[in-house]
């Protein structure tokens, strides 16, 4: 099947001809049809199977008929991610460069003036994201009882990211009347709530069974361990970097993901230090400086990206060859969108994990929803050697001292922490015996000064104890066994009682 089959408004079809694509994807042919008859549709495939098309068109087609008013945008497309907003905008200009249709995209980092201008005007198309739509709409400078096409895209990373209730409530503001497009790579329970209290009677187009991966995605694991649980992460790191070694010129470019934002700092710099051409990508960076990031990525200006799960999904690189997670996703769908990055569009990619024994836990579930193990770099169970790292000096090379007080942990570790920081990721590796030894010896004089404060302390105990001073045979100050001389001086005798006279009964001297 060809586009010219799928009843697209002509200036669509020259559009699409203009890009290249002549025949559309599964998801495509499936979902297009129904979408131009007004049906609501349920989409179900994998990442990068051309979902952004199968809405964006038939929307085009449609809307290409009437005329937009002040604040009352006629279609709305709601994304997870400020990425794939931007993504999807770009599409809609792709696909709608020969019909008039104003479009508006509201996400988080812009001014909301140059936003509330286009409004103003009236737009055909609005991409969002939710909270920033729900800024606008709360604030009255949004109506959204004229949609009459709706689009969720990533259904599942909405849920992932808490946007459930703000979808929701969004459903709520717009028509019954609605056409809804509703697309995700997978159905969790939540999900299927959702498309069943929402969605009259859907037609739906599944194309691959629900959490698979891309078959032109070549999987492999890489086992990581160290003799030392701390040592874990310097391990990883370096298994990374005979990863991306041996791959050498194959890799165009690379996504590397890691769990926490944390962590993609420390990795950057690492892979820096080590003279690779490497970039940054995570949720708190400024939404000018992640557009600068991504757009330098697609351009081929940097070769590998570090990354959180926001660049998961929505991130249509075709020339991404490889992916590589230094941390495996702890949930199972995370998986099949990381890896989706690449092997895009019919091409072929790579991809590795990492895992250590305390994330087997979450490779087991990741192998159970993809109904089989991940093959093992170099085809045996056991972990590949050339990327195991060397082992780390044992308790037993170190040097031997007493063990320390419980009260002295905290501070060792913090030592032991700054001495492994000054000597990771170095070529140098002689620098580690010497700064532990510097760093016992440190601890030791600690330990023996600690030890004679607490000998006096002990000796003055003992002196007070024993009737001493405890002063060098000097007589104390304030408190000691000697009897102050005011409590010397003897008191008046006040038993009597006074005259009429108000003098004493007795005299001064009787007194005394």
């Amino acid at each position: 099947m060809t586009f010219d089959e799928l009843a697209l408004d002509p200036r669509v079809l020259e559009a699409v001809k203009s890009t290249g694509y002549t025949k559309p994807t599964p998801i495509q042919e499936e979902a297009i049809p129904p979408a131009l008859e007004g049906r609501d549709v349920l989409g179900i495939a994998q990442t990068g199977t051309g979902k952004t098309a199968s809405f964006s068109l038939p929307m085009i087609t449609r809307l290409a008929k009437g005329r937009a008013r002040a604040r009352m945008p006629r279609s709305l497309v709601l994304c997870p991610t400020r990425e794939l907003a931007a993504q999807v905008a770009e599409n809609f200009e792709t696909y709608s460069a020969n019909v008039k249709l104003s479009m508006a995209l509201l996400i988080g980092g812009v001014s909301f003036a140059d936003q509330l201008k286009k409004l103003d005007r009236g737009v055909d198309v609005l991409i969002a994201t939710p909270g920033r739509l729900l800024d606008h709409f709360e604030r009255g400078k949004l109506m959204l009882n004229g949609i009459d096409i709706m689009v969720v895209d990533e259904a599942d990373r909405m849920l992932d990211m808490g946007f459930i209730p703000d979808i929701e409530k969004i459903f709520g503001l717009t028509p019954f009347t609605r056409q809804t497009l509703f697309f995700s790579a997978t159905m969790p329970p939540e999900i299927q709530r959702i498309t069943n209290t929402f969605l009259q009677n859907p037609v739906r187009v599944e194309v691959a069974r629900a959490s698979t991966a891309a078959e032109t995605v070549t999987q492999a694991l890489h086992p990581v361990s160290s003799d030392r649980k701390d040592g874990l992460p310097k391990a990883k790191r370096e298994t990374l970097r005979d990863i991306i070694n041996a791959e050498g010129d194959a890799i165009t470019n690379a996504i590397i993901f890691c769990n926490r934002k944390r962590d993609i700092g420390v990795l950057h710099k690492s892979l820096e230090k080590h003279g690779m051409d490497v970039a940054s990508l995570h949720g708190d960076l400024d939404q000018r400086i992640r557009m600068q990031v991504l757009d330098s990525f697609r351009k081929g200006e940097v070769k590998l990206l570090v990354a959180s799960d926001v660049a998961a999904r929505g991130l249509d690189i075709p020339d991404v060859s490889h992916v590589f997670n230094f941390d495996v996703p702890t949930h199972a769908e995370d998986y099949v969108h990381r890896i989706g990055r690449t092997g895009r569009a019919g091409r072929s990619g790579k991809a590795f994990t990492l895992a250590t024994k305390p994330e087997q836990k979450y490779l087991d579930n990741i192998e159970s929803m993809l109904g089989g193990p991940i093959p093992i770099a170099g085809g045996t169970d056991a972990p590949d050697t050339a990327s195991t790292p060397e082992p780390e000096p044992t308790r037993e090379d170190a040097p031997k001292a007493e063990k320390p007080r419980r009260g002295g942990r905290g501070s060792r570790g913090r030592d032991r922490d700054v001495a492994d920081r000054k000597t990771d990721d170095t070529p140098e590796k002689t620098a580690a015996p010497v700064a532990e030894e510097q760093a016992s010896e440190e601890r030791g004089d600690r330990r023996a000064n600690r030890g004679k404060r607490g000998d006096i302390r002990q000796k003055n105990r003992d002196d007070r104890s024993s009737g001493g001073n405890g002063n060098g045979g000097r007589t104390p100050r304030g408190l000691g066994d000697h009897m102050p001389a005011f409590m010397l001086i003897p008191l008046p005798d006040l038993s009597r009682r006074k005259g009429k006279d108000g003098d004493d009964d007795g005299s001064v001297a009787d007194a005394a």
